[in-house]
């Protein structure tokens, strides 16, 4: 299925949905199997620990955020997949950002584990038929769909990307 066959646009969750090509949702997924292909890690290690101002992440910081959303948003997919109407809360983005100690982490490492957690994306979503990617559940207050939720993650990691090419990747002029 593809984006345009999402029964509903959920709020919030459209902003990122809207930045994913309109295609089928495994070859959404297999577009971007790599944070590679997002942003080439040269230019992530090349920014470092740089912020674009204080108390925002560093790209590390964002890239371990990109794949706990992914995480997450997988979770909710197999939940509604499998017929469970539990409304699901959101998430506390600051307190997983802090908890995560990313900038411990190596961008390969990072590179790897994003690979590793779309893999497991796919094979999720391989598994799904029609009528359990039309299936919907309650998270964040907002009924959204299977179909829906792997967009999201699409277009979730290529809005990061896109922040990291306009507020961060200019720091690099500047040194």
């Amino acid at each position: 299925m593809t984006k345009s066959e999402i029964p509903v646009m959920p709020q919030f969750f459209d902003r990122y949905i809207n930045i994913a090509d309109n295609v089928f949702i495994l070859d959404a997924l297999t577009q971007y199997t790599s944070f590679e292909t997002l942003m080439p890690a040269y230019k992530l290690e090349a920014i470092g620990d740089l912020r674009y101002a204080p108390d925002k992440w560093m790209v590390k910081d964002i890239v371990q955020h990109v794949i706990d959303t992914e995480r997450i948003m997988s979770y909710r997919a197999l939940r509604f997949a499998r017929n469970d109407q539990t409304s699901l809360p959101g998430y506390d983005e600051e307190l997983f950002g802090k908890n995560a100690h990313a900038t411990r982490r190596t961008i390969p490492d990072l590179y790897a584990e994003y690979a590793d957690v779309r893999q497991s994306t796919i094979a999720l979503y391989k598994s799904f038929d029609n009528e359990m990617l039309l299936r919907s559940g309650i998270c964040f207050h907002q009924t959204i769909s299977v179909l829906a939720l792997g967009f999201v993650m699409v277009g979730h990691a290529r809005h990061h990307a896109n922040i990291i090419r306009e507020r961060y990747l200019p720091l690099l002029t500047k040194l």
